[in-house]
């Protein structure tokens, strides 16, 4: 029960933050326009500063443990190649497909994903790495799909595709933050304490802003005609990941805190960003924000539930 209640306190409120930025549009306070410059701003501005402000905090020396990143790394790989395949097979409308893939596959670990890790044991240094193997190729792989199955890329050739892909991996504001964070994280550097404030209120704006915007944007309307993709890419998102390589990672030896990271990173609710991906890069934002917010409820009671199963069976 103690879990289930920090599951609800965790996505509830995130939950209600959409449910706001939906009301305000209905009022008039918020528009269209608004969505539009938000969404710029979180993408090149806020979630690159948040995130290159968390991974540089972390003494990745310390506590580096190269197999765990490359278990972390390759579960991440095999979804994502997966979820592209198994998307091309059955997903007829081929302008959801981008969506669809970077939805499924891509988990706010940095986010909500953490604040259960430290619910179960309090500061812990797997967060961190797990986040190391897993969100820089989630941003890679979503430039990838979303490059490829958006509507600018439709009548591109092959060679076109790989060179738009490249490109915008090489200016994804989100990627080159994470490694910038790398590097400073590397060489041990910090920043003076008036650019360290800056950096943490400019941070501090990403998910609340995300929230607001996705909220603002969603359509309910439209949203309810993908009802089927939304609740298939939830089921993918929070039940078949964790089911297949959570025994893997049983097999491998992870345990305790490894063990915790590696299901937050495959179970955990479809990230806010995707929403700010995929409405930057032309593709499918009214399905992206449908099944964000159906996972952010869902994951109430479906991560509380690997939680719990892997408490009783002595795993973590």
């Amino acid at each position: 029960m103690e879990n289930f209640m920090f599951s609800l306190n965790v996505t509830i409120p995130i939950f209600l933050v959409m449910v706001l930025g939906w009301g305000l549009k209905q009022t008039g306070m918020l528009n269209d326009n608004f969505v539009t410059v938000a969404n710029k701003f979180n993408f090149q501005v806020t979630l690159p500063v948040l995130l290159l402000r968390d991974i540089s905090s972390v003494d990745i020396r310390a506590v580096f443990d190269l197999n765990y990143v490359l278990f972390c790394a390759a579960a991440s790989s095999a979804c994502f190649w997966l979820i592209w395949a198994g998307t091309k097979l059955f997903l007829k409308d081929r302008y959801m497909t981008g969506a669809f893939v970077q939805a499924s596959f891509r988990s706010s670990a940095a986010v909500m994903g953490l604040a259960f890790i430290q619910n179960i044991y309090g500061t812990s240094a797997m967060g961190p790495l797990m986040i190391l193997g897993a969100v820089p190729l989630y941003n890679i792989y979503s430039v990838i799909v979303l490059t490829f199955e958006g509507q600018q890329s439709q009548n591109a050739d092959k060679k076109g595709k790989i060179r738009e892909a490249c490109t915008n991996i090489l200016k994804n504001p989100i990627i080159i933050s994470i490694f910038l964070g790398l590097l400073l994280s590397l060489g041990n550097i910090r920043f003076p304490v008036m650019v360290d404030k800056t950096i943490n209120s400019v941070a501090q704006m990403a998910t609340p802003l995300a929230l607001v915007t996705l909220g603002a944007g969603f359509e309910g309307k439209k949203a309810l005609t993908k009802l089927k993709p939304t609740l298939a890419a939830s089921f993918v998102k929070l039940a078949a990941q964790p089911l297949i390589f959570v025994p893997v990672a049983l097999a491998l030896g992870f345990r305790g805190e490894k063990l915790t990271g590696i299901l937050i990173m495959l179970a955990s609710p479809t990230t806010p960003s995707c929403y700010i991906m995929a409405k930057n890069m032309e593709n499918d934002g009214t399905l992206t924000a449908s099944i964000v917010v159906a996972t952010t409820l869902l994951a109430s009671f479906t991560l509380t539930g690997w939680i719990f199963l892997l408490k009783i069976s002595g795993y973590i």
